[in-house]
């Protein structure tokens, strides 16, 4: 209990902190996003507070090569880190897709710093015929609420599929696997690691192909006081020299092996 309370209090001060900021440059980055988004971020098991993962490896390195102190920290659910974005409570999300919502209240850096696929989960042995997103109509779906797949399938989505959004993947993944819905959508990576945690791989089938493949970008919210031209340019500089290095690659592998190192070591201490 004790540690869930230093948990939140340390949440609380980020967030009633804010970035340090004086004469138009930017000291300190408070960044937030997908608590439920392995191999590109969850929450550091040592520390709940913050966000590790490939995504926030990738910004605290551009932050060094800036100067910039960053912190990722845990705001909550996915939804709730957007909410913080969108408000400026905190400064950036650490990776988001392109879409028409989200630019009403955030600049995109681009370019993307990785790429993701999205893809159809359904049980195995599912008899399901799919060989695109049309094969998806009357069925009744789930994803993570507020997730995007991209304008172009998020508006086909509006337009032609039911799909039922709940706050976690997790939760996603039981009712499919109780047959409650017929299919999920969600990104490739984060999907095969929340159900390899959740002891579900045996039990999940990827459809392809993939419903969308969209680009992973940082975002600077409008009301940080952090967000100028010379940012926005500074961390463009960096996202391409990243790329152009094969340096964001080589940081999501790592971080997918860690992630999957960290769940054999919570196995191990369950069975002790």
């Amino acid at each position: 209990m004790l540690r869930s309370f230093l948990s939140c209090a340390g949440v609380l001060f980020f967030l009633l902190a804010g970035p340090a900021w004086s004469a138009g440059s930017c000291e300190r980055l408070v960044a937030t996003g997908n608590p439920e988004y392995p191999p590109y971020l969850w929450r550091n098991p040592d520390n709940p507070a913050q966000l590790m993962g490939a995504n926030a490896e990738l910004l605290k390195r551009i932050g060094r090569a800036l100067d910039i102190e960053v912190d990722v920290i845990y705001t909550g659910s996915w939804a709730r880190a957007q909410d913080e974005a969108r408000s400026g409570r905190v400064d950036m999300l650490a990776g988001a897709f392109v879409t028409q919502a989200r630019v009403e209240y955030m600049d995109y850096v681009h370019p993307p710093f990785l790429h993701t696929d999205s893809v159809v989960w359904v049980r195995r042995g599912q008899e399901l015929f799919y060989a695109g997103r049309q094969d998806l109509q009357g069925l009744k779906g789930g994803t993570l609420v507020n997730n995007s797949f991209g304008e172009d399938f998020d508006r086909y989505a509006q337009q032609h599929l039911s799909i039922e959004v709940v706050p976690s993947i997790a939760q996603a993944m039981r009712k499919l696997l109780l047959g409650r819905t017929d299919y999920v959508l969600y990104e490739q990576y984060p999907g095969t690691a929340i159900a390899q945690s959740l002891g579900f791989a045996e039990e999940l089938d990827v459809l392809q192909p993939a419903i969308s493949s969209e680009g992973l970008h940082f975002t600077l919210s409008h009301n940080s006081a952090c967000n100028t031209a010379r940012l926005r340019g500074q961390l463009a500089r960096s996202v391409m020299e990243l790329r152009a290095s094969g340096v964001a690659e080589r940081v999501l592998q790592d971080s997918l092996a860690l992630w999957q190192s960290q769940q054999v070591q919570q196995d191990s201490l369950l069975l002790e």
